[in-house]
């Protein structure tokens, strides 16, 4: 299918890849005007056959329930916005025409989830790709994997997603034999963040630097979202060893895992797993939910408690989420954020507020059925429309749900 949407004034497609004249994401804080809507439902020529030949090769989670229109729409949308090399873009607008692992590591989940295998292994196979020597990854990346569209800082959240990624692709699949097959094949996506993240942490004794993380800043002081997926990660990585049956190794990462994990509560855990160290500045942000299943293996009293309190120091006019409790009081509601709310509160059973959270999600929709980025305060959607991280949260959401 052929994207309509194009690189600002350079007029590429996006899939061809040019940057001139491209316009950059700018930081996610920064004062700005309400966003508007920045896609149509014409964003691509859909071919009907060919989207339910595909979606019928796989499962639609939730089809004949009150979310299976949406999580439908949000699989094509998935479909589309990744490219034959695996390359998943975060939305249909030229700021959002690359590919961000963050992103990229949600969409493969949903992707093998939903039975379309070879998909989530085009996906990891980008990560692969463009993965740096030392196992870390960039903010994002261009979509031919031909380096990044600018100087921003790297993100090292990007290796434990990836590694979590990995891990949930694999348990995705119902043949063992073939899953085991699959891991070898990713053996270098994985021994590579392995390294990336045990050598940040010196094997799980202490913490990282500052890292940005998916709020996009520079940051001087270590968040929770940039060290919380490396726990992730650990676990995952740990997790796949032992599929390889490389047991010996699995246990070594298992425990750095498990050090990493409690000095991540010794820090975080005394001010309400706040999004800085010690309570500093913005309070609770959606980071938490990287601290709760599916990213960790049990909820936590505490983390649950604070995973609430975010849901309510963080709510906006239209009733979404902003990213964080001290996120700029602009009224907007982002759908990222409250999604990943959705997926948590399914994966610890809180079946009534996931249910809440996607009844939102669905009903702030796009007039076609594709999940914006953004909501304004008196309910309209904004940003690019679909924005994948959303779609991929929701799909996740809905399974989770519906497998029990």
């Amino acid at each position: 299918m052929r994207r309509r949407w194009l690189l600002a004034a350079g007029g590429a497609s996006v899939l061809g890849l040019g940057t001139a004249g491209a316009t950059l994401l700018p930081d996610r804080t920064e004062a700005a005007p309400l966003p508007r809507l920045l896609s149509g439902p014409d964003w691509y020529d859909a071919d009907p056959r060919a989207e339910s030949a595909w979606l019928s090769s796989g499962r639609v989670p939730g089809a004949a329930g009150p979310h299976g229109g949406v999580v439908r729409r949000a699989l094509l949308d998935l479909r589309a916005l990744t490219s034959p090399a695996g390359a998943v873009a975060a939305g249909p607008a030229p700021s959002w025409a690359y590919a961000w692992p963050r992103d990229s590591a949600f969409a493969a989940v949903a992707l093998a989830r939903t039975g379309h295998l070879e998909d989530a292994d085009r996906v990891l196979r980008f990560l692969a790709r463009v993965q740096l020597p030392d196992g870390g990854f960039e903010a994002r990346y261009l979509l031919d994997g031909r380096g990044t569209p600018d100087g921003r800082r790297r993100q090292d959240d990007g290796a434990g997603w990836s590694l979590w990624a990995l891990r949930a692709a694999l348990d995705a699949d119902p043949d063992s034999a073939s899953a085991r097959d699959r891991a070898e094949a990713a053996r270098d996506l994985l021994d590579r963040a392995l390294e990336f993240v045990l050598d940040r942490t010196a094997d799980g004794t202490r913490l990282p630097d500052p890292s940005p993380d998916y709020w996009e800043l520079t940051e001087g002081s270590l968040t929770l979202g940039a060290v919380a997926p490396l726990v992730a990660g650990l676990r995952a990585g740990a997790a796949v060893l032992s599929r390889l049956r490389e047991r010996r190794r699995a246990r070594t990462v298992s425990a750095a895992a498990g050090s990493l994990a409690d000095l991540v509560r010794d820090r975080f855990a005394p001010a309400g797993w706040t999004r800085y160290a010690g309570g500093r500045g913005d309070a609770v942000d959606a980071a938490v939910t990287f601290c709760l299943p599916p990213f960790a293996p049990r909820a936590e009293p505490s983390v649950l408690q604070a995973f609430d309190v975010y849901q309510l120091a963080a709510r906006r006019p239209a009733g979404g989420l902003a990213p964080g409790a001290g996120w700029r009081q602009d009224g907007v509601s982002w759908t990222p954020e409250t999604a990943l709310v959705a997926l948590a509160a399914a994966a610890c059973g809180r079946t009534a507020q996931a249910q809440a959270w996607l009844t939102w999600l669905s009903t702030h929709a796009t007039p076609w059925g594709s999940l914006p980025e953004k909501v304004l305060p008196d309910g309209s959607p904004a940003g690019p429309a679909p924005l994948g991280w959303t779609g991929a949260c929701v799909v996740l959401a809905v399974d989770t749900l519906e497998r029990g």
